[in-house]
C-alpha cells in the first residue's frame, strides 16, 4: 500500500477519519452472512435501497443486522414511500428493532408512490413528527447529479440541512473534487458533519458481476448514475481508493473542512475492504490498540 500520512499530524487526521469509517451494504442475498463474516460490530452500516426491490429487503437486512449487534442505518427513498401513514409504520418498525439512523435520499423511482414527491418531503414531515431517530442523514453530490443541475442541487442540500445530522456523499473519485466542493457547501452556510463516499478497494470484475445482479431496469439506473465511476474503472491506470484518502489527509493539513469520516460503497467485498481499512489503520502509528478495537 502506498504510504497515505507522512507526519504527525498527516496521522491524526487519517486516525480521525479511520475512527468513522462506515460501509455501504446492498441488501442482496447472504448479505448479512457475509457482513457477520468479515465485518466488526464497530463498523456503522448503511443498507441501500432499490425501486426494483422495494424497501423491504432493506429493512428486513437492516433489523437483522442490528440483532447482530452492528449500528445501522437503512436508505429510505422518499418517492417509495406512499405517504406520513406508511411512514410511520417504517418508524415503528425500526424504534422495535432499536435501529436509531436514519438515510433519507428522494429514490430513483421514475413516479412517485404518494405524497412525496423527493427527500426534503419527507424530511418535513418526519421533523413534525415525535421519532426516535437520533441522527438522519442526507446524500451530498461533489461530482454533480446525472439528471439535475448544479444549482438545483446546492439549493436541495441548503434546504434540506436544517433537517438532517449528516451528510455522506455519493461516489467522488478527486480529492481535489472533495475539497472544492466542501468549500462550496461551507459557503452556502452548510456546516453538517461530512462523509467522504468513495468505492473500497473492488476490481472490475466484481463491478460487472454487481451492475449484472441489479436487475435490467436498476443496472441501468446504476450505470446512467455511476458512468464517471465505471470509466474509471476502466482506463488503463484504473482506480485506486488510497489514492483519494491520500490526496484528502493532505489537504485537510492545509484547509479547514467539515470531512468527518469515510462512507465506503463496498459492493458487499467486505473481506478485502476489511483488509484495506486495516492496512490503512497501520499507517496512524496506533494501530495496536486501534486495530485491537476494531477486530
Amino acid at each position: 500500500m502506498k504510504k497515505v500520512a507522512s507526519n504527525d499530524q498527516e496521522r491524526r487526521i487519517l486516525a480521525d477519519l479511520l475512527d468513522n469509517i462506515g460501509y455501504e451494504v446492498m441488501p442482496f442475498k447472504n448479505a448479512v452472512e457475509k457482513v457477520t463474516a468479515d465485518v466488526p460490530t464497530s463498523i456503522p452500516l448503511t443498507v441501500t435501497a432499490t425501486g426494483d426491490k422495494g424497501l423491504e429487503s432493506t429493512l428486513e437486512v437492516s433489523i437483522s443486522l442490528r440483532e447482530k449487534g452492528y449500528k445501522v442505518a437503512p436508505h429510505i427513498p422518499a418517492r417509495l414511500v406512499t405517504g406520513p401513514d406508511e411512514l410511520d409504520q417504517i418508524i415503528e418498525r425500526l424504534r422495535v428493532a432499536d435501529i436509531d439512523q436514519i438515510f433519507i435520499i428522494a429514490g430513483d423511482a421514475k413516479e412517485p408512490a404518494g405524497k412525496f414527491k423527493d427527500s426534503l418531503d419527507m424530511l418535513k414531515v418526519l421533523n413534525a413528527k415525535n421519532h426516535h431517530f437520533k441522527n438522519i442523514g442526507i446524500g451530498g453530490y461533489p461530482e454533480g447529479h446525472a439528471l439535475f443541475e448544479d444549482t438545483q442541487i446546492e439549493d436541495a442540500l441548503k434546504a434540506k440541512s436544517p433537517y438532517a445530522d449528516r451528510i455522506l456523499t455519493q461516489i467522488c473519485f478527486s480529492a481535489d473534487t472533495f475539497i472544492k466542493w466542501n468549500k462550496n457547501i461551507q459557503s452556502d452556510g452548510v456546516e453538517l458533519p461530512v462523509y467522504a463516499g468513495m468505492p473500497g478497494p473492488i476490481s472490475r470484475q466484481k463491478l460487472i458481476r454487481i451492475s449484472a445482479g441489479l436487475g435490467l431496469g436498476q443496472s441501468a439506473n446504476f450505470l446512467k448514475k455511476q458512468q464517471n465511476m465505471f470509466w474509471k474503472f476502466f482506463t488503463p491506470s484504473g482506480y485506486n481508493a488510497t489514492n483519494i484518502v491520500r490526496g484528502l489527509v493532505r489537504q485537510m493539513t492545509n484547509t479547514t473542512t467539515t470531512f468527518k469520516g469515510f462512507h465506503i460503497f463496498t459492493f458487499n467485498d467486505f473481506e478485502s475492504t476489511e483488509k484495506w481499512r486495516k492496512e490503512l489503520l497501520k499507517q496512524t502509528g496506533q494501530q495496536s490498540w486501534r486495530l485491537q478495537e476494531n477486530s
